[in-house]
């Protein structure tokens, strides 16, 4: 693609070289510059890409796109100079592959919880409804039947854009895609056309990214702020910050929730370990998900579906029949009659809901036994917090490490202890190694008895001292619980 088609839509300040220039590949990153492609200097967190120009053209690249251009230009070399290269990439990238976003829908989903489980579910009923379809989440990345493993919460704008290209390619008619923060400040979804964004909710997590909360409620607003009017935009009027996300948004403005009056409606009539009959817009229906919390998700992906322009009974069929989300409320039931929940919870908002979701199930005959810890190098004023809903609400809190990445374990597990209530001090005991927390933890229960285990759900590995050691919950859990059953 030549240079002049590339800067479709781009504001430029100044351009030097040859426009007509043909390029063959978009890079942020110096390393992989090449012969042929075009440069963008990006300024990071960590570094700033303006540093680079000079590696950049001496591996090849033929095109530099800047908000400073270099004191010695190469006449070898177009440079193009603009106000924001971070947001130029990314209509860069649309351009580059042909503006998928623009030729399927694409469905944005952003908030603290629920993302993944309300982008996955998405995917999961339109395959059900018959519909090819694409998915970017935290856990995996699927094109159909494809599945390429991720690894952020929103990949990089290139990335996105390849994958939406090569869905088009492979006859999707619609995209699932985990918005996160940090991707809405680092514009990782400029020059993307949504066609419906969905909110879920607003609580304490990334301050250890934002600064403040304010900070985190206003970088979530962006995504709203910057939605056309040919777009919609739903979210949930339960929560405090779901008014303030349509403020400003062209979009058109619909709500979900289960208190107060909404486009989108749900009530809980029965739930159980093995799921909940629910009632959506005075229709009702049997799911296997169980929680609150995901009568929420649910209800989100209702009314995204019906914004679609899908029918609420073919959408309520192809829910009733949709399996649980890795890592997300997972239960299962030992031989010895003990049921275990493994579940991502790790923000304070999380982890209540989950709690409260057992608790509101179980008869209190049984003990709730909630293994749990918090991520290091990340927000520690969340720690006391969790460390306080841990206690109050369960039997017994065994207080373990998640993943404490380059932080000493024993000082995150202190940060937690000093939010618990003395009244909850007999509650709970810290084990620093997760796997002896897991084993205390299934010693401890008996028969009815419910298992948490908290913080990780779907990843495989915990982090220490910036190593992945192979780690996964419910794997451990299993071969525990053999080990001990023997």
């Amino acid at each position: 693609m030549v240079i002049t088609e590339l800067l479709s839509r781009i504001p430029v300040l100044e351009i030097h070289g040859d426009e007509n220039r043909e390029i063959s590949g978009l890079v942020f990153d110096s390393r992989k510059a090449a012969a042929g492609t075009l440069y963008v200097a990006v300024r990071g967190t960590v570094a700033d890409g303006h540093a680079y120009i000079g590696s950049s053209v001496e591996k090849g690249a033929e095109a530099i796109v800047c908000e400073e251009l270099p004191e010695n230009l190469d006449e070898k070399v177009t440079y193009i100079k603009v106000k924001d290269s971070s947001k130029a990439l990314g209509q860069l990238a649309s351009n580059f592959y042909g503006n998928p976003s623009q030729k399927l829908k694409l469905i944005g989903v952003t908030g603290t919880n629920g993302k993944t489980s309300v982008s996955t579910l998405l995917f999961d009923v339109f395959s059900n409804l018959g519909y090819e379809a694409a998915l970017l989440s935290t856990v995996e990345i699927r094109i159909g039947e494809k599945i390429i493993p991720a690894t952020h919460t929103t990949p990089d704008i290139i990335t996105i854009n390849r994958i939406l290209a090569e869905a088009l390619e492979e006859g999707c008619e619609f995209a699932f895609m985990e918005v996160s923060s940090h991707g809405i400040a680092q514009n990782r979804i400029e020059g993307l056309h949504f066609t419906v964004a969905g909110f879920t909710n607003l609580t304490h997590d990334h301050l250890d990214y934002h600064k403040t909360f304010d900070e985190y409620l206003k970088t979530k607003k962006r995504f709203f702020d910057g939605l056309p009017d040919t777009a919609v935009a739903i979210t949930n009027a339960d929560d405090k910050n779901g008014s303030v996300m349509l403020q400003n948004t062209k979009a058109v403005k619909k709500t979900y929730a289960m208190k107060t009056m909404a486009d989108y409606h749900g009530r809980l009539l029965e739930v159980d370990f093995n799921g909940m009959l629910l009632n959506f817009n005075g229709k009702e229906f049997w799911t296997t998900l169980t929680g609150k919390f995901n009568v929420y998700n649910l209800l989100l992906v209702f009314g995204i579906a019906s914004e679609l322009g899908f029918g609420q009974d073919e959408i309520l069929q192809a829910i009733s029949v949709l399996k649980r989300v890795s890592g997300r409320f997972e239960t299962f039931k030992s031989d010895g009659g003990i049921f275990f929940v493994v579940d991502y919870a790790h923000t304070p908002d999380a982890l209540e809901n989950i709690l409260d979701s057992i608790n509101d199930i179980r008869t209190k005959n049984e003990r709730l036994i909630t293994v749990f810890g918090c991520g290091g190098d990340r927000d520690h004023s969340k720690r006391s917090e969790m460390g306080a809903i841990a206690t109050r609400k369960s039997t017994l809190a065994i207080i373990t490490s998640d993943n404490p990445r380059t932080e000493d374990p024993a000082r995150i597990i202190k940060d937690i202890e000093a939010g618990v209530e003395p009244q909850n001090f007999s509650k709970y005991t810290s084990i620093p190694d997760r796997k002896e927390a897991i084993k205390m933890a299934i010693k401890f229960a008996e028969p009815k008895d419910i298992v948490l285990v908290a913080g990780k759900g779907h990843e495989n590995y915990q982090e220490i001292n910036g190593v992945k050691h192979h780690f996964d919950d419910k794997e451990t859990i299993n071969e525990l619980w053999r080990l001990m059953s023997k």
